[in-house]
């Protein structure tokens, strides 16, 4: 088997069918289609595909260079390699409501089960980055209502995210995430809380599903699955957590083989629990896992 056989739209029914568990999910971020299936293999619910590691692959900071083209694209490569449910940042939608209409489209074309679309100016810049700017009321709406009129999977997620705690404060994202609600949005993404008492006042205001953006060297403390639980949060995403693993043990190595002149000095171990037949050469058939570099932290920083 090469890639999922699980169907896009069977994959969005289970999306759904998670956020209306009961139980929080957690979604670990994939920086490759590799990535992902490692997810899949440790157990988790599902595999989020950020626009800030989208943007790193290619070099680029996250400001909004990426196109629509690059991400549809490079998530719909991560999506068809695992049987999880795949959702992707979409940024501000990739322009004016029209164009936020065939994001999604191409979105759902490219087999993901959900995107989130967000707030700010276009373009936009990391969500944990001083000096973002957010949209009028009205311009927030049109790109959520667009979203959601161009879905043909009724089950394909629209998830609003807000930056406006940033700019305008708490009272404010209460009141755009309702808004955001009657425009169509399946799920609330309020970004950049301060603590756990601001995510309660979003689960205050709206009865739908909200998200937690865990990453590491933001704005918000790094909460556990059981503290966010119990303020109402429904999923929870670790955006660039292994692709900042990944890097760190990636430089450490270099850094090895630049000062010992060979790779005797580095401990090299197979994963355990990957499909066999996938190599670090990509060469299916081999029987061997990807190999990794043991006991290497992970990086620090953006």
């Amino acid at each position: 088997m090469l890639y999922s056989k699980t169907t896009p739209e069977q994959k969005r029914i289970r999306f759904r069918e998670l956020l209306s568990s009961g139980t929080i999910q957690q979604f670990p971020g994939a920086f490759n289609p590799l990535s992902a299936r490692l997810i899949e293999e440790k157990g988790f619910a599902g595999v989020y595909i950020s626009g800030a590691v989208l943007a790193n692959d290619l070099g680029l900071p996250d400001i909004g260079l990426t196109t629509l083209t690059e991400v549809a694209t490079r998530a719909g490569q991560i999506a068809r390699m695992t049987d999880l449910p795949s959702i992707v940042d979409a940024d501000t939608g990739f322009g004016e409501p029209m164009n936020v209409a065939r994001t999604v489209q191409e979105l759902e074309n490219a087999g993901l089960a959900g995107c989130h679309i967000e707030d700010q100016f276009n373009p936009k810049r990391c969500g944990h980055l001083d000096g973002k700017n957010v949209v009028d009321l009205d311009t927030a709406t049109k790109r959520i209502r667009a979203a959601a009129d161009a879905r043909r999977d009724p089950n394909f997620l629209i998830m609003a995210r807000t930056d406006i705690r940033a700019t305008d404060g708490l009272e404010a994202a209460q009141q755009r995430a309702k808004a955001l609600v009657d425009a169509g949005a399946d799920v609330i993404f309020p970004e950049a809380m301060k603590d756990l008492s601001e995510f309660q006042a979003i689960r205050d205001a709206v009865d739908v599903p909200i998200l937690a953006n865990m990453t590491e060297f933001g704005k918000s403390d790094l909460f556990t699955v059981d503290q966010l639980a119990g303020v109402g949060v429904n999923m929870i995403i670790y955006p660039v957590t292994l692709l900042r693993s990944a890097m760190g043990a990636a430089e450490r190595t270099l850094e090895s083989i630049k000062s010992d002149g060979s790779t005797t000095s580095l401990t090299m171990r197979p994963t355990t629990t990957l499909t066999p037949g996938f190599s670090t050469s990509g060469s299916p058939g081999t029987d061997i896992p990807p190999w990794h570099v043991s006991g290497v932290p992970a990086a620090a920083g953006e």
